[in-house]
């Protein structure tokens, strides 16, 4: 569950590539409600948010699913 003010804040689900360059462009799901529910796939999950620069400061988790 992401907890966000989403005014500011959103989530948003990428692969790993956009991941490590902390860009949400692309990404593959984008979530604005500020509170999202999220089933993980098996594997690497990855999510951060596409305000520009708050990637940056940290805003993004990686959850590795089994």
């Amino acid at each position: 569950v992401f907890k966000y003010t989403p005014v500011i804040h959103n989530v948003v689900v990428v692969d790993e590539s956009h991941y490590n360059k902390c860009s949400g462009l692309g990404g593959l799901k984008y979530y604005f409600s500020g509170s999202t529910n999220i089933t993980l796939a098996k594997g690497a999950n990855y999510f951060l948010c596409g305000t520009p620069g708050h990637c940056g400061f940290g805003m993004k988790i990686a959850v590795n699913a089994n």
